[in-house]
């Protein structure tokens, strides 16, 4: 991120997948202070974002999350945005005990796998503004 981005907090996901714009509609209902902006990766902005920070746009393995001048991908994105909802779902942090080549093993297997166990959806979901 350039330094005039670095207060910018930014969730791209992936807006074909069941799982991940469940997701979303649950960022979207309990925001955070201040709130993530939501970014489908099959947008023009989500690819873009992707691709500047090292992933393959056209086979995303991994969402990304900017926050405070940081990008973070796999198991560190996830306990990062479920933490930032506050209240007890800052308990998410206690994710973190696991060493992260496990914890994002798992994530790689569930971001493998998400179409299968969860479903794609025919058009990409965008949250109501």
């Amino acid at each position: 991120m350039s330094s005039g981005d670095a207060s910018r907090r930014v969730v791209v996901y992936d807006g074909h997948c069941h799982l991940c714009s469940g997701w979303v509609r649950f960022l979207h209902t309990h925001p955070s202070d201040p709130p993530f902006e939501l970014i489908a990766m099959q947008s023009e902005a989500g690819r873009a974002l992707l691709t500047s920070f090292g992933i393959d746009a056209d086979d995303p393995a991994t969402f990304l999350v900017l926050d405070a001048g940081r990008a973070r991908t796999e198991s560190d994105a996830a306990i990062h945005v479920i933490c930032a909802v506050g209240g007890l779902w800052k308990l998410a942090v206690v994710a973190r005990i696991l060493p992260r080549p496990i914890r994002d093993a798992m994530y790689r297997a569930l971001a493998r796998n998400r179409y299968r166990w969860f479903g794609r959806r025919d058009t990409c979901y965008l949250p109501p503004s």
